[in-house]
C-alpha cells in the first residue's frame, strides 16, 4: 500500500511550474501582438498620413483617364482653290491582334458580315509586320451605314474588333499631283525614334498618320496640327461615366500653292502615253507654277497602307512610276545646254556674236571625228545661227577652247549640278563635270584623270553633263529674268486655321548673276529665233504671242564611230530624249519651263508640242482641242 500512495506536494509544484510558463508564453506572445498591431498602426500611419498626396493621385489617375484627341489634317490647295488634299469621316473596322485569339479565323467571320477583299487581307497582313501586337489596325475601311449597322448586331461575337470613326486622307486628283503632293501613311518605328528624337512624340499621341512623302512630308509639322486632351472619368470596370474636361485639338494649318491645277493638268496629258517631265517656274518670284512627272501613281493606296500586290506592281514596273522625274530624275541636257554655253563663251571673252565659223559637217579632234547632226554641215555659222539651226561643231569647237574646268564655273552660277532648294525632299544634284569632279568620282589612277577630248562632248549637252529638269527650269527661269536666280517654290502661303492670317513663302533672290545684259540680250534673241525661224519654228507657227526656246535631243546610249543612229533600229529604252526650253512672252516672261519626253526622239518633234500646249493655256486660256469641251 505504501508504494502506491501520492504525495500531494508534488502535484501542486507541477502546476505552479506549468502555470508560471503559461503565463511566460501569454506574456510573450501579447508582446508580440502588441508589436504587430503597432507595426500595423506605424504602416497605416504612413500610407494615410505620410504617402496621403501620392496614393491619392494614383486613385485619381485610376478614375480619371486622359484620351488623347488627333487634329484634322491640314488642307492643301492649289492657287485658285482647287483641292489637292483633304479630309472627310468614315468608319473603319479595326483588329487589335493582342485580344485575338484566332486572327484567320475572326477575319474569316467577319467576312461573312462585311465584305473583305483579298487586297484588304494584304494589306492588313503586310501592317501586321510592322506593327506591335498591340496595336489596332484596320481589316477594312469606309464602311457603309448598311455595314456598321450588322456588324453592330454581331459586335458580341468578336472579341477585340471595333468600328471606330476616322478622319481619312484623300488626293482627289489622282497620278496628277502625286509627286508634288504626295501622301500620308501610317506612322512606323523609325518614325517614331525621329519624332522623339525632335520632342515632338507628344504631339502625335493619338494619331496614326504622318507625311511620307513630297509637300506631305516637307510640311509635317504645319500640316499635321496640335494633339488636343480628353479627362473622362471611369468607372472600375473602366467604362467612360462623364467627360470632366476637353482640350480640343488645333487643326493643322493650310497650303496654298503656287501651281495651277488646270496648267498641270493640260501638262501631264500633253504628254500622252510618253514617260518624262515638265517644270514651269514664274520667273519673277520662283514660284513652281506646273510640276508634272509621268507616269505617276495613285497616292490613295499608300493612305491605308499599301497591299504587296500593289506595292510590286508599282515597284517593279519598268515605266518607274514611284519616281519623281522632276526633281531626283536625271538627263543629258542635250542642245538646250547651247545657250548657256554661249554666254559663257560671252562671259569669258572667247567669242563675239559676230564671230562665225565655218560648219563642214563635222569637227576633227585627236584624229576623232565629232559629227555635226547635219551631214554637210551648215556652212558659216555665228553666235545666233548656231542656236537657231542647233548646230553642234561650233560647240564642239567652243568647249575646246573654254576648256572644261571654265565651262563648270559659269554653269554652276545657273544652278547645274546642284540643289535648287526647292520646298520638297529627295531633289538630286545631278553632274556638272569637272577635273575635280572626275578625281572625287573615280579611284583608278586612269580614270582620274581628264582628256580634252571629253571636253567636246560636254559642250553640246553631253558626255557626264547629268541634270534635273527642275534644274534646267531654274537656270531656265534665271536667263529669262536677266540672271536674277529665285529659289523654286511650290507653296506660295501658309494659312493659319484659326486666325486665318497668310504666312507668304518669300520670293527672295538667291543672286544676282551679275551678267552683261547686252550679253543675254544676245542670247535671248537667239532662242527667240528658235520659235520663229529655228528648229522648233513649225511648233510655234501660228502662236499669238513671242516666245523663246530650244530643243533637245540626248543620247542614251554611245553611237560607235562611223555608225549612223537610226532609231527605228533601237530598243525603245535606249532612244534619244527629246528635250525643250522655253519662256513667254518673250519680252516680259511670266513663265518658263523645261520638258524631257523620255526615249522620245528630236526635241522639236515631242517636247516643243509639248511647251506648246502648256503656253498656250498660261497665256491665253487656250485648252488642246481634245479637252476643250471639256472645260
Amino acid at each position: 500500500m505504501s508504494e502506491l500512495s501520492i504525495n500531494p506536494g508534488i502535484e501542486i509544484r507541477d502546476s505552479e511550474r506549468e502555470l508560471d510558463r503559461f503565463r511566460r508564453r501569454l506574456a510573450i506572445l501579447g508582446f508580440f501582438v502588441l508589436t504587430l498591431f503597432s507595426l500595423l498602426l506605424l504602416r497605416f500611419f504612413y500610407l494615410q498620413v505620410i504617402q496621403h498626396g501620392h496614393y491619392s493621385t494614383l486613385a485619381e489617375a485610376n478614375r480619371i483617364s486622359i484620351l488623347p484627341i488627333a487634329p484634322h489634317r491640314g488642307i492643301i490647295v492649289d492657287r485658285n482653290g482647287v483641292m489637292l488634299a483633304h479630309n472627310y469621316s468614315a468608319y473603319t473596322l479595326e483588329i487589335t491582334p493582342s485580344k485575338v485569339q484566332n486572327l484567320d479565323d475572326t477575319i474569316d467571320a467577319l467576312a461573312t458580315i462585311v465584305e473583305i477583299t483579298p487586297r484588304d487581307r494584304r494589306r492588313f497582313r503586310k501592317l501586321l509586320e510592322e506593327s506591335k501586337r498591340f496595336e489596332s489596325l484596320p481589316i477594312r475601311t469606309r464602311l457603309s451605314d448598311e455595314e456598321i449597322a450588322r456588324f453592330a448586331v454581331h459586335r458580341y461575337r468578336f472579341p477585340g474588333v471595333d468600328a471606330k470613326a476616322r478622319l481619312f486622307r484623300q488626293y482627289p486628283q489622282g497620278e496628277m499631283f502625286s509627286h508634288v503632293v504626295g501622301h500620308i501613311g501610317r506612322i512606323n518605328q523609325r518614325e517614331v525614334e525621329q519624332l522623339e528624337k525632335e520632342d515632338r512624340l507628344a504631339n502625335y499621341r493619338g494619331s496614326d498618320y504622318i507625311g511620307k512623302t513630297g509637300l506631305e512630308q516637307s510640311y509635317e509639322k504645319f500640316l499635321h496640327g496640335t494633339t488636343g486632351v480628353e479627362e473622362v472619368e471611369v468607372d472600375s470596370g473602366g467604362r467612360a461615366v462623364r467627360t470632366l474636361s476637353r482640350t480640343p485639338p488645333v487643326s493643322g494649318n493650310n497650303l496654298v500653292l503656287n501651281l495651277d491645277a488646270k496648267l498641270q493638268e493640260v501638262a501631264y496629258n500633253a504628254f500622252g502615253d510618253r514617260r518624262g517631265a515638265l517644270v514651269a517656274i514664274d520667273p519673277a518670284t520662283g514660284g513652281i507654277l506646273a510640276f508634272v512627272s509621268k507616269p505617276g501613281f495613285d497616292p490613295n493606296l499608300f493612305v491605308d497602307g499599301i497591299d504587296p500586290q500593289s506595292w510590286s506592281e508599282l515597284n517593279g514596273s519598268p515605266d518607274k512610276p514611284l519616281l519623281n522625274r522632276a526633281s531626283a530624275g536625271t538627263y543629258p541636257p542635250g542642245s538646250t545646254f547651247k545657250p548657256f554655253m554661249a554666254l559663257a563663251a560671252l562671259f569669258y571673252g572667247k567669242r563675239t556674236p559676230q564671230q562665225a565659223i565655218s560648219d563642214p559637217g563635222y569637227y576633227m579632234f585627236g584624229g576623232h571625228r565629232f559629227r555635226d547632226d547635219k551631214v554637210d554641215g551648215h556652212g558659216m555659222v555665228d553666235m545666233y545661227k548656231s542656236i537657231v539651226v542647233s548646230c553642234d561643231t561650233y560647240y564642239y569647237v567652243l568647249a575646246n577652247d573654254l576648256g572644261i574646268d571654265p565651262i563648270a564655273r559659269f554653269m554652276a552660277l545657273f544652278g547645274f549640278g546642284s540643289r535648287t532648294g526647292i520646298d520638297i525632299a529627295g531633289e538630286v544634284t545631278g553632274v556638272l563635270p569637272s577635273t575635280e569632279w572626275k578625281m572625287r568620282r573615280f579611284s583608278k589612277p586612269e580614270q582620274k584623270k581628264w582628256y580634252a577630248g571629253e571636253t567636246i562632248s560636254v559642250g553640246i549637252g553631253q558626255g557626264y553633263n547629268n541634270y534635273t529638269p527642275l534644274q534646267l527650269a531654274s537656270a531656265t527661269a534665271t536667263l529669262a529674268n536677266d540672271g536674277v536666280m529665285f529659289r523654286p517654290h511650290i507653296v506660295n502661303y501658309i494659312e493659319d486655321i484659326r486666325t486665318r492670317d497668310k504666312t507668304p513663302i518669300e520670293p527672295k533672290p538667291l543672286r544676282d548673276l551679275g551678267l552683261n545684259p547686252e550679253h543675254i540680250k544676245v542670247i535671248k534673241d537667239a532662242m527667240v529665233g528658235v520659235n520663229k525661224e529655228g528648229t522648233s519654228a513649225r511648233v510655234f507657227a501660228g502662236a499669238p504671242y513671242t516666245s523663246a526656246g530650244k530643243t533637245g535631243t540626248s543620247q542614251v546610249i554611245a553611237i560607235k564611230q562611223g555608225e549612223k543612229y537610226v532609231e527605228s533600229r533601237v530598243a525603245e529604252q535606249h532612244r534619244d530624249h527629246a528635250l525643250f526650253i522655253a519662256y513667254a512672252p518673250a519680252d516680259k516672261p511670266t513663265i518658263a519651263l523645261a520638258v524631257i519626253a523620255e526615249n522620245s526622239g528630236f526635241g522639236a518633234r515631242a517636247a516643243a508640242p509639248v511647251a506648246r500646249q502648256v503656253l498656250d493655256y498660261h497665256l491665253l486660256g487656250k485648252l488642246p482641242q481634245a479637252t476643250e469641251g471639256k472645260r
